[in-house]
């Protein structure tokens, strides 16, 4: 069945695939069509990706090209996005538009909360989110709303890198009118290859079409079906579509409750019921309350705007809401229509009801609540919009009139079996019991029995999910506590200090493993229609080896190292076709017993070559000379890059002499252009790679696009006609790898001031199933900013079957920070001193040695501390902090300061060049090319303002067009952080020899134009193209002697970050986030400030958020944003000031700027440590005072498993090694 966005691509590209579940909101667009039942236009944005395109009878659909271009006039939209600086790469600014122009449609003059829930749906991996904000704030009518400023020394107003006067103002007169012909509705019937689709207008039609086909779909939204079609492989011959029946639309106000047609959107449902709750008595609509509260934080607007009120019973999470409150469900069929009160008989299994098969969901009521009846409903999720429960909880309680005497309780909980459960037991025992601490120990007892789990239960995080059945009891009754006491006037009994802490009301809301393969068989494949041929590894026409280190193939031969390794392809006309094909291959073999985590690999002893180690000073000496010796370990989880634009090429043989044009998606042209000719067989010179540009990368394509790129170009050379492949996002997590896990241990000496002395340190990183970059930058960032005497360090590369783990922004530096300010944070609690003044004493002084005895020079890091500390008023606020932790048990704040120190060069020397073109035109105009490429890190636009300034001509004057191998060879991958300095110098030098080349024409007419003088140079036959070249001098290091200079200069900055932690849940909110950046002489603020947000919050993720989960054979879990959270508009900091620091010209970079891509990333480790603060405070509360280990990420699981009290202990863990878990740590 095809969704909206295959019919787009044909010749509207504006939108785009980020997922193909409906969780990025990249392929948003606006749904319009006319109710019948409200009479009236509607309109509401929608996930192109999963909208089924035969629903789209009697719809309008309104894509980004339909409301603005650049040829024309763009709308307000657009325009405000743009020049607010709110898009980088761009692949999620079409999205993000039509979800801000679908808002204005409905209201155009919309207040900021308004604005802020329509994003809910969508994601940025490159912005940090605050310049989208900032620049759609200008369409809100209040402007109250998260406090994100930006500024250069702190001067400037937060409108200050645009003119909000300039913007044109907004019309809703002039937007396009509803087709009238759409008005009519009628019933339908489209056939496909293996997919009927029927929709049916009245309520006969439909449960007659029910009662032939009881095995049909019913199918609104297709928020389920279209998920289970593409990532489950399930098969639906018939769906049933019945959007357009009224009985199913209705809405109808009884004595009793609402009722709602099973075919009501979310939307729609959250509307009536906010109605209800603004106009009844408060005590009628508590369930009414406890919904929307649910509904607020399931999915995006786009989901929720075409998911609909009868997957309230399957599979919106309110599941444990509906069955607290047993409302009525009534299913009706040819045989007439019956009422089932939906209680703990109607789930009879996963996913599966009492309503039979031939019947049709017709509507469910949601009751008013009672005098006396309370309800509450609760949900813990990775992330708090958009995404998925770990459990979810409806509490209902009916006291018996004018008492707080227990008539009738239910709990229901959703995330503990594979159906919503009720605690029956738990229950019936506080039936008639008081509402007091007595009823309050005995339910948590009794719940911690009745709710028990598996050890190997599907999902994991057992301990956290038992627990948070606890903490949400304890919610619900501080909460029904509080409503007792106002309704009857007189104190209540509350839970005491000596046994639960203070009271206070906080209510928050292909796949094979290792294995040897003996024979594929496509046969099968070639009856799908459309099918042209497989590939594999006897199709390659030159070399099967592939890689960096030339230990990877193309295609698997004989054993497939890792769950992702291809083994082949399959080529079809369509996607569609080819996905199909692909699934009916089929493989024989025999599983292999894989290494999958690094403890594995540490004891099978199976690492990568070479172990590097740096050692400076005498480290004995330094441990016998110490106070105080410590030793620990952390774990630093993996990352997924998550850019919008997966994987993607385009191969086109040119048909003579082995030429091939590649369009890819990558960061390294070079050995994009190397590997393919390698596998074809032919000489670089034949191979012409081309980028326009990308939808991100952060390191994810500076080697890992290659794997899809040989493949296709094979797949090209073998049938001799263009093919193209884009990556699903599922294909794409996959296959490509991500950021490494690290294991860290550490002995570290110090004196009672908190002064280092000697440090001994071991990393291990699970680099997966090759070398590919592995061997990063790790041990020369394992001081961060730190002097220390005495280092011994090692550096092992795990060698694993996972996929091989690559560059991620940073390279092995922010693991190796991390751990350095893990035992800086244990020795200052050790020496009993503030953090901060033990960070300050070890900071680094300008021209003091590194431990690989690199002199610091133009060391600003100090001047940034300084004003991080006064800007950020971070004394006072420390005082706060403490007088807010004593007066609340269950909530509490840190906050934490962390410098960085970050070396900008590629450590492989030969990799620090870079190459330009520059050609004059006739009219002057100046085309443009070098060596980097454009992800959304705003290298081009400082290259054409490089060239203005060198040409001093107008940055218009100047073009980009792309880069290729044909124009700039042999070019070094753009990473490192260093293309803006290497390209920039190369592109000075091409404009140089130009110059130099027009100084007698100048000389000879002073007073001519630019224009003037490029036709006089033209017409005396001078050469108005050049190239340019350079190089970084002097470096390069040797691990062997610790000699050498391993960068060029080093990047500075701090961050001070404070968060609030819910002690019951292990939610966190970042509260405010203060960073001070030492960028040079910045080339453009606006694009600086951009990388220094978009990179802090990219590091709340890695630090907090996001959780690579692995099944023990090394089976990727998380391979989408149904399961993988990367932050959301919500996460960020909700005061974000961003500071770059004044006069500190870099002597060493193109016009004494300094390098920003990746520096930034390592200082959301303050949020980190914030919350590491926090969960000290909480813990001192329940009695506990040493040290304790927190893992990265710092997820809800960890944060609540580590706040230890009576819950935590009522849920102990089972006793390793007893049981097989559901996923490991890798």
């Amino acid at each position: 069945m095809f969704s909206l966005i295959p019919v787009l691509s044909v010749g509207l590209c504006g939108t785009k695939l980020g997922c193909g579940e409906g969780g990025c909101g990249a392929c948003t667009v606006m749904i319009s069509k006319y109710d019948p039942f409200q009479k009236k236009i509607l309109h509401h944005t929608a996930n192109a990706c999963l909208f089924p395109i035969c629903a789209l009878h009697h719809v309008a659909v309104t894509t980004v090209e339909g409301i603005g271009n650049t040829k024309s006039r763009l709308h307000p939209a657009q325009e405000r996005i743009a020049k607010s600086h709110g898009s980088q790469c761009g692949f999620c600014t079409p999205g993000i538009v039509m979800s801000m122009y679908t808002l204005l449609r409905n209201k155009p003059k919309p207040k900021m909360e308004d604005i802020e829930d329509a994003f809910q749906g969508n994601l940025c991996r490159c912005t940090g989110y605050r310049p989208i904000l900032e620049g759609y704030r200008t369409f809100a009518v209040v402007s109250g709303f998260r406090q994100c400023l930006k500024h250069s020394g702190r001067t400037m107003m937060p409108s200050s890198l645009f003119d909000s006067s300039k913007f044109q103002p907004l019309d809703p007169t002039q937007e396009p009118i509803f087709p009238p012909e759409l008005m009519e509705q009628k019933q339908v019937c489209f056939k496909g290859e293996r997919v009927m689709w029927i929709q049916p207008t009245t309520l006969q039609e439909l449960v007659a079409l029910k009662s032939q086909y009881p095995n049909a779909k019913l199918v609104v939204g297709n928020t389920e079906v279209g998920i289970e079609m593409r990532l489950k492989n399930m098969l639906y011959p018939v769906i049933l579509a019945p959007a357009w029946i009224p009985e199913m639309n209705a809405v109808q106000h009884t004595e009793t409750g609402v009722t709602f047609g099973a075919a009501c959107t979310l939307s729609s449902v959250e509307e009536v019921l906010r109605k209800a709750v603004a106009e009844l008595p408060s005590y009628k609509t508590e369930i009414f309350q406890a919904a929307l509260e649910q509904l607020r934080w399931f999915a995006g607007p786009q989901i929720r705007n075409v998911a609909v009120s009868d997957s309230g019973v399957l599979g919106t999470g309110t599941e444990s809401l509906m069955l607290a409150h047993s409302p009525l469900i009534s299913p009706c069929s040819t045989e007439g229509k019956r009422t089932v009160t939906m209680d703990e008989k109607f789930f009879t299994g996963y996913r599966k009801t009492i309503v039979k098969p031939e019947e049709v969901l017709l509507s469910v009521e949601i009751p008013y609540s009672k005098e006396g009846e309370y309800f509450s409903a609760f949900k813990q999720a990775y992330r708090r919009e958009d995404d998925i429960a770990i459990v979810t909880c409806g509490m209902r309680v009916l006291f018996q009139h004018g008492t707080s005497r227990v008539q009738e309780v239910k709990l229901s909980y959703g995330g503990m079996a594979p159906t919503t459960i009720l605690a029956l037991k738990t229950c019936q025992e506080l039936t008639g019991r008081d509402w007091n601490e007595k009823l309050l120990q005995d339910a948590c007892r009794l719940l911690a029995g009745e709710m028990d789990l598996s050890p190997s239960a599907p999902g994991g995080m057992v301990e956290f999910r038992r627990t948070l059945t606890l903490s949400f009891f304890f919610k619900f009754y501080l909460t029904v506590l509080q409503k007792l006491s106002k309704h009857q006037n007189g104190p209540v009994s509350v839970a005491r200090e000596g046994s639960w802490g203070k009271s206070e009301l906080y209510i928050i809301t292909l796949l094979l493993l290792l294995s040897f393969y003996s024979s594929v068989d496509a046969s099968e494949a070639q009856s799908v229609p459309g099918f042209v041929c497989f590939v594999s590894a006897k199709d390659v026409p030159g070399s099967n080896i592939t890689g960096i280190a030339n230990d990877e193939t193309v295609f698997a031969e004989d054993v497939v190292t890792c769950v992702g390794h291809i083994i082949g392809a399959v080529i079809a006309d369509t996607q569609e076709h080819s996905r199909r094909a692909a699934k009916a291959v089929k493989i024989k073999y025999e599983e292999l017993k894989p290494i999958v985590t690094i403890q594995e690999a540490i004891e099978k002893q199976s690492f990568i070559k070479p172990i590097k180690r740096i050692k400076k000073g005498d480290v004995k000496k330094g441990f016998e000379e110490s106070d105080h010796v410590l030793e620990g370990e952390m774990y630093i989880g993996g990352q997924e890059h998550f850019y919008l634009e997966t994987h993607c090429t385009l191969a086109v043989p040119k048909g003579e002499d082995g030429e091939m044009e590649l369009f890819v998606s990558t960061q390294n042209l070079m050995k994009t252009q190397e590997f393919t000719a390698r596998a074809l067989g032919v000489p670089s010179n034949r191979i012409v790679v081309r980028v326009k540009r990308m939808g991100g990368g952060f390191g994810g394509k500076e080697t890992r696009n290659t794997i899809l790129t040989t493949v296709v170009a094979v797949a090209a050379f073998k049938i001799g006609r263009p093919v193209r492949c884009m990556l699903d996002r599922d294909e794409d997590m996959l296959i490509s790898g991500g950021r490494h896990p690290f294991l860290g241990r550490y002995k570290v000496g110090f004196m009672k001031n908190g002064k280092v002395k000697s440090l001994e340190v071991s990393y291990y990183s699970n680099g997966g199933n090759s070398a590919d970059l592995s061997h990063g930058v790790t041990l020369l960032h394992l001081d961060n900013s730190y002097n220390i005497p005495n280092v011994s360090s090692m550096g092992f590369v795990c060698k694993t079957n996972l996929s091989s783990n690559t560059a991620f922004r940073g390279f092995g530096g922010p693991q190796g920070m991390m751990i350095a300010e893990c035992w800086m944070s244990d020795l200052a609690r050790k020496c009993g001193l503030p953090p901060e003044e033990v960070r300050k004493i070890n900071l680094y002084h300008e021209g003091d040695l590194t431990h690989f005895n690199q002199k610091l020079e133009g060391f600003t890091l100090r001047r940034c501390w300084d004003e991080c500390l006064s800007s950020s008023n971070y004394h006072a606020r420390k005082k706060l902090i403490e007088e807010f932790n004593k007066q609340n048990r269950w909530k509490k704040r840190g906050m934490c300061i962390i410098p960085t120190k970050f070396g900008i060069s590629f450590t492989v020397p030969f990799l620090n060049q870079a190459g330009a073109l520059v050609h004059v035109y006739t009219d002057g105009s100046v085309l443009l090319t070098h060596g980097g490429t454009e992800m959304g890190q705003g290298l081009h636009t400082k290259m054409i303002q490089v060239a203005s300034r060198s040409l001093g001509i107008p940055t218009s004057k100047i073009y980009i067009s792309e880069t290729s191998t044909n124009t700039v060879p042999n070019t070094s991958p753009t990473a490192a952080s260093v293309s803006a300095d290497i390209n920039g110098m190369a592109v000075h030098n091409a404009c140089q020899t130009i110059l130099k080349r027009l100084e007698p024409i100048k000389q000879s007419n002073p007073k001519g134009s630019w224009e003037d003088w490029i036709k006089t140079a033209y017409e005396n036959c001078i050469s108005l193209s050049a190239t340019g070249f350079y190089r970084i001098p002097d470096v390069g290091y040797n691990f062997e002697t610790n000699e050498g200079k391993p960068f060029h200069y080093f990047s500075y900055g701090v961050a001070c970050s404070e968060v609030e932690i819910d002690c019951l849940t292990g939610d966190h909110k970042n509260v405010r986030t203060d960073v001070v950046m030492d960028v040079g002489t910045s080339l453009n603020p606006a694009i600086d400030i951009g990388q220094i947000e978009g990179a802090f919050v990219q590091g709340i993720g890695l630090f907090t958020m996001e959780e690579l989960r692995y099944s023990p054979e090394g089976n990727l879990y998380t391979r989408g944003p149904g399961m993988y959270k990367i932050p959301a508009f919500g996460d960020i900091p909700t005061e974000f000031y961003v500071s770059l620091l004044r006069d500190c010209p870099n002597s060493k970079a193109i016009y004494s700027s300094k390098a920003v891509g990746e520096p930034p990333l390592f200082l959301s480790a303050s949020v980190f440590y914030a919350i590491k603060d926090a969960i000290y405070s909480a813990r001192e509360d329940s009695g506990v005072t040493e040290p304790f280990r927190l893992d990265s990420p710092a997820t809800p699981e960890r944060i609540r498993n580590a706040c230890v009290d009576t819950f935590t202990k009522m849920c102990p863990s089972a006793e390793p090694g007893t049981f097989k878990p559901w996923s490991v740590r890798v």
